[in-house]
């Protein structure tokens, strides 16, 4: 996607293909069009063949009816509406927490209402469900694919696009601080039941919610299809218990209805002054989950996510809300702990299981979010090669990820440790999400003057109300930095600085073996004049990163085996600005060169996998035949060797620590021949040191 932080390309390679370490994304030269289906310069000896680019496929079904539309509105139920789904647990109880100075007073429970009601009506409905849902990327959703629908377009600044990315990244970032800390706010809200049912078992409470958590991470490997399948009809029961209990207790006190009235939270604002912040750090726990709505948007498409909300979550939300709000009305002592007081005495111990339930649901929005974004954070090369597991033979999209997997467990479980209760951990919550509201506000509106060509007092008018929401939201939680908030913020700085160290590592790193390379004519016009190179039998498959020029791995083969094979295919596999490529669009450019070489530019989007011997399944229909037993790949490895002297490229530098830390990772990554699905005894591997 870019060939630095501050200047995107058109397309870029997928990850490394010359060596295990890498993602690398150079801007597709002369040799090979960065838009499918452009024409190239014939090369010397060679022809070029350039197909013509159909309509993409799309991912999932953009107009479901019928049973699959209420099997996709089910399963997103359990994916996509978990987390904000349960927030009735905590949010309307910790507005009244003690340093807010609020007590259970009419003004004061409208007021909380209030603003609870109309920041959903903004946040969700508004922002996300009306307008944040229309910036898809071929039915994609998320803060990455809002980047790519900025960055496709050439007439971006650097400048600005240097900014835009680093919002994305940042939002992105923060996601990964939010999902460590959801399953351990949302679990440990629900187990505290256990102290209004049962107070004796207060003292269990906290490792119950570590063997919750547990049981939840290990399940993922089954998949989004499979948990989706499972949670759906959970969190159905659920929402229909909230709608039953909120409206059992509103029949006893019907003036709770005049919170939705904006004008009782805007005094409560007035009369708190300066501490109204503190409590929109609360008031906000009520919305936390929104954007899973477009970060899981490929999994299910917008209409079921939409009519879910609509017809489902929001009225029974609404009602549990209201309430929640009428019982504190009628007694005021039950604003300790409203939600569970809602029920009978006798349903409470079945309600504990449920939430319980709901709220281990409540968890994977973020989980799925994670994985997605990690996915496409490989593709567009701002994270090594991971294991990227396809959970769904029917659904695009559908991953699992066991490296983001556990480290998000392990996460989840020390944070569980560290606070023991769900109050302490309110403290932390809530400032990962409001930062990726803000981040993904300002993008929306990028895209909507800059893609969308929308009138400027439009835009301007989105701006300040959704950007007037967020960074007050925001701005209350960075009260709560001091107080545990530092966690996710830390967690958030950790991974924006691996991001950027691996993409501006692999700039560089490419701009070296561009160094020691040499141009395709040159190579082919000596090879042509050298006869002396023995033929055999075969095709070899040299992966380069480079559209252009010979690869590395191939000098070295040369070099120290002094033999080719017969035909040479010198693959470059790049990633779009697009989630998926339509079949006819794999092959950007073939073209043909004498002494059997061939030179391929395959494309992919950001959140597809590569698989080359679909690629040469694709080459044998366009006139490159290849056996399989008759094929080897050949993989460079380059061994990175840290020195003291500052690496640079450009404008492009690197301190000693940043290339401790990129030679760290690139040693960690997952091997090529994996990632590209090559067969394991068909692979062969060069490997060179180098410094740096």
């Amino acid at each position: 996607m870019a060939t630095d932080e501050g200047n995107p390309a058109p397309a870029s390679p997928t990850p490394d293909q010359t060596d295990p370490a890498g993602a690398n994304h150079a801007r597709a030269s002369s040799a090979a069009p960065a838009v499918p289906g452009g024409g190239t310069p014939t090369p010397v000896g060679g022809t070029t063949a350039a197909f013509p680019v159909p309509a993409p496929r799309p991912h999932v079904d953009p107009n479901p009816t019928g049973r699959r539309l209420g099997l996709l509105m089910l399963t997103a139920l359990g994916i996509v509406y978990g987390d904000i789904g349960t927030s009735p647990l905590y949010a309307f109880r910790e507005s009244f927490r003690p340093e807010h100075a609020l007590t259970a007073s009419p003004d004061h429970v409208f007021g909380v209402l209030s603003l609870i009601v109309w920041s959903l009506m903004i946040v969700v409905t508004i922002k996300y469900i009306m307008f944040v849902m229309r910036a898809d990327n071929r039915g994609e959703g998320g803060i990455l694919a809002l980047l790519a629908l900025i960055t496709s377009r050439d007439t971006t600044h650097p400048y600005r696009r240097a900014v835009l990315i680093s919002v994305a990244l940042i939002g992105a970032a923060l996601l990964y601080g939010d999902g460590t800390i959801t399953p351990a706010m949302s679990v440990l809200s629900a187990v505290e039941g256990l102290a209004v049912v049962t107070p004796a078992l207060h003292a269990a409470i906290v490792p119950l919610t570590v063997v919750i958590i547990a049981g939840l991470f290990f399940f993922q490997r089954h998949g989004t299809a499979r948990v989706g399948a499972l949670f759906g009809p959970v969190m159905l029961l659920w929402f229909g218990t909230l709608a039953a209990l909120g409206v059992r207790e509103m029949l006893v006190s019907p003036q709770v209805l005049a919170a939705l009235n904006p004008l009782h939270g805007v005094r409560l604002i007035e009369e708190q002054g300066l501490r109204a912040f503190g409590l929109m750090g609360s008031v906000v726990l009520a919305v936390t989950g929104a954007e899973a709505l477009v970060a899981d948007m490929g999994h299910f498409g917008k209409r079921p996510i939409r009519l879910a909300w609509f017809y489902l979550v929001f009225p029974c939300l609404l009602l549990n809300y209201f309430g929640q709000g009428a019982l504190v009305l009628r007694d005021p002592s039950t604003v300790t702990n409203p939600f569970y007081l809602l029920a009978p005495e006798a349903f409470r111990p079945a309600l504990l299981v449920l939430a319980t339930a709901a709220a281990v649901i409540a968890s994977q929005a973020m989980i799925s979010g994670a994985f997605s974004v990690t996915q496409q954070c490989v593709q567009l090369g701002y994270s090594p090669r991971v294991t990227i597991v396809h959970t769904s033979a029917r659904e695009f999209g559908q991953v699992y990820i066991p490296e983001v997997n556990w480290a998000l467990a392990v996460g989840c479980i020390l944070v569980v440790l560290g606070f023991r209760s769900s109050s302490s951990l309110g403290a932390a919550y809530g400032i990962a999400v409001t930062g990726t509201f803000t981040c993904t506000t300002i993008l929306f509106v990028v895209i909507a003057a800059a893609r969308w060509d929308w009138p400027r007092w439009r835009v301007f008018a989105l701006a300040v109300l959704f950007l007037t929401v967020d960074v007050a939201f925001f701005g209350a939680n960075l009260l709560k930095v001091a107080h545990g908030g530092w966690v996710p913020l830390v967690i958030a700085i950790a991974i924006y600085g691996m991001m950027t160290t691996w993409k501006r590592g692999r700039d560089i790193l490419r701009a070296r073996l561009r160094e020691i390379g040499m141009p395709l004519t040159a190579f082919l016009e000596s090879f042509n004049r050298d006869k002396s190179t023995p033929r055999v039998r075969g095709t070899a498959v040299f992966m380069t990163s480079e559209a252009a020029g010979t690869p590395v791995v191939l000098l070295h083969h040369l070099k120290h085996n002094k033999v080719l094979h017969e035909q040479v295919i010198l693959l470059s596999i790049q990633t779009g600005e697009v989630p998926y490529m339509a079949d006819g669009e794999r092959i950007a450019s073939l073209e043909r060169h004498d002494q059997g070489f061939v030179r391929v530019v395959a494309r992919y989007g950001f959140m597809e996998s590569p698989d080359v011997k679909e690629i040469l399944g694709v080459l044998r229909s366009r006139g490159i035949k290849t056996k399989p037993l008759d094929t080897s790949y050949y993989l460079g490895r380059e061994e990175l060797i840290p020195t003291a002297k500052k690496w640079k490229s450009g404008s492009v530098t690197m301190n000693i620590w940043r290339k401790r830390l990129f030679a760290l990772m690139a040693r960690n990554a997952r091997s090529a021949a994996a990632f590209f699905q090559l067969p394991p005894n068909r692979v062969v591997e060069l490997g060179t040191q180098i410094e740096f």
